[in-house]
């Protein structure tokens, strides 16, 4: 992501602190709820790091992986595991230097993020998946996309951009986007093998959100993997133009945008959510 997402994210302050007042869904953050009981879980050493990762669900099939977004972690996702966890294998896992999983030191890119999933699912022994990415994992996808094709059966790219052009700069005075800053400051102090280290990191993140991009507009007449363009309708960070050339760019791609929701859509609306993720998956 670009320059504005990398101001807010370091000049938030008092936005940690500032609720949003308005009634409709699309203007707050809902808490998550617990996670499930998972079939395993703890960290396996993958590319230099050690890396958090959680299975839910029965076995066989494809596999679903969900990735997280910038600043979050897995368990983010709990609404949508427990739903889809009813009749699929389900796999989370917490991005390098988020959550659970350590960094080696490494800047963030989203080529080694990318390259830190494919080894997760190596170490795993999962030969593909149905990837579903929210935001940075929508971009992390992308990156897969390109690289290892293979290794998507399908991906369910949400509010993710390939360009450092395709932020909304009203997102930098954006009051939701701040608060969603701060719970994660928080959740990062309980869950971090480096508790105390939050600002080092956010600067870390942000200097990616300001300089890395998935391949660009020029790189997705090349993917084959099957994905959909999934955007908000309210969305703070994305532009829906920028999705709309997405979807335009990705041949097949379709666009599907959901309503009265913005960026944190699988929070304010999970039940929504995990079925846009169940029917995209049952058509592919």
């Amino acid at each position: 992501m670009r320059h504005s997402l990398a101001a807010i994210a370091l000049t938030v302050g008092g936005l940690f602190a500032a609720p949003a007042l308005a009634e409709d869904r699309w203007m707050s953050i809902p808490a998550v709820p617990p996670m499930p009981a998972a079939v395993e879980a703890g960290t396996l050493p993958v590319n230099g790091i050690e890396m958090y990762r959680a299975v839910y669900g029965p076995e066989g099939g494809t596999p679903v992986l969900l990735i997280h977004g910038g600043l979050g972690h897995a368990d983010l996702w709990s609404a949508i595991v427990t739903d889809l966890m009813a009749d699929h294998r389900v796999i989370v896992a917490d991005t390098r230097g988020h959550g659970r999983s350590s960094n080696d030191g490494s800047a963030f890119t989203y080529d080694l993020l990318g390259q830190d999933y494919l080894a997760l699912m190596d170490a795993m022994g999962v030969e593909k998946v149905h990837l579903v990415g929210w935001s940075d994992g929508a971009n992390i996808g992308y990156v897969i996309s390109q690289t290892a094709p293979e290794r998507l059966a399908s991906h369910f790219a949400h509010a993710g951009n390939v360009t450092l052009e395709g932020i909304d700069p009203s997102v930098n005075e954006d009051a939701v986007f701040g608060s969603y800053v701060g719970m994660m400051a928080a959740d990062y102090a309980k869950m971090s093998p480096t508790p105390d280290g939050f600002e080092a990191f956010l600067g870390a993140i942000s200097t990616m959100w300001g300089t890395s991009k998935p391949g660009g507009m020029e790189a997705l007449p090349g993917i084959t993997v099957p994905t959909l363009v999934v955007q908000s309708q309210y969305d703070e960070a994305i532009l829906m133009s920028h999705a709309e050339e997405i979807a335009a760019g990705i041949p097949g791609a379709s666009l599907q945008v959901l309503p009265d929701v913005s960026h944190f859509a699988s929070f304010q609306a999970p039940a929504e959510y995990a079925a846009a993720i169940r029917a995209f998956i049952k058509d592919k």
